[in-house]
């Protein structure tokens, strides 16, 4: 069974591993177990589970303490420090790549995939030095990790996805909301591509793809956005 670089580990984190295993877990993706039938500890989706929920609960009270917005910008503050995007460039930031074990096929994906994983592992990652240690140092490892990154998410604006802001100045421009429509899907149900329309009234201002109808009307609102065509 493969070891957790437990001292690089604890370099990145600033604090001592009391259980390892715990960790080693946290960056086992399902697929490995698929290849390494011998393996004898779980994949890390249930550390995940937990990880996501202690990452909610300390995002959210940081925010309610530090924060004295209303509720919906506090939920888009939230929801733009917790993505797979935001959370799979802290991994890399953080050099979690190294740890991960997956099959041969996950490794070679470098795109969305590999994205979703990284953040999924974070997650776990949280899972487990909150079971390990207790939540004062998971919240700990949130705030300096993760919670570092809000200063720059509400200076930027990015807390406003881009549907948010085609939908903003539409209807400051127009007085009307833009609305999307699929122009095409494609793919078996496990592979599908969609391609989504962004229109202002009836004229279309942008076209995106994704492999789902919410990741394509994104994509549509950020090319809408860059043609400024409304």
């Amino acid at each position: 069974m493969p070891s957790l670089n437990q001292k690089e580990l604890e370099k990145i984190l600033g604090f001592p591993l009391a259980n390892p295993d715990l960790y080693l877990s946290a960056f086992t993706h399902r697929s490995y177990l698929n290849e390494n039938r011998g393996f004898d500890l779980p994949h890390n989706e249930r550390l995940e589970f937990l990880g996501d929920a202690v990452l909610e609960l300390a995002a959210t009270e940081h925010l309610y303490r530090n924060y004295p917005h209303p509720e919906g910008e506090l939920t888009n503050f939230r929801s733009a420090l917790v993505n797979y995007k935001m959370l799979s460039d802290i991994a890399k930031r953080l050099g979690l790549e190294q740890f991960l074990l997956m099959s041969r096929g996950e490794a070679k994906d470098t795109g969305r995939a590999r994205q979703v994983i990284l953040a999924n592992c974070i997650e776990a990652l949280i899972g487990a030095i909150y079971l390990d240690l207790g939540y004062e140092p998971a919240k700990q490892f949130v705030e300096k990790e993760i919670l570092v990154e809000l200063p720059q998410i509400i200076a930027g604006g990015s807390y406003l996805d881009p549907k948010s802001k085609l939908q903003e100045i539409v209807q400051e421009k127009r007085g009307i909301t833009p609305t999307y429509g699929v122009i095409s899907e494609t793919g078996p149900d496990h592979n599908k591509l969609f391609v989504v329309g962004a229109f202002v009234g009836s004229t279309e201002v942008g076209r995106g793809q994704g492999p789902s109808k919410q990741e394509a009307e994104i994509a549509a609102a950020e090319n809408s956005l860059k043609n400024n065509s409304f």
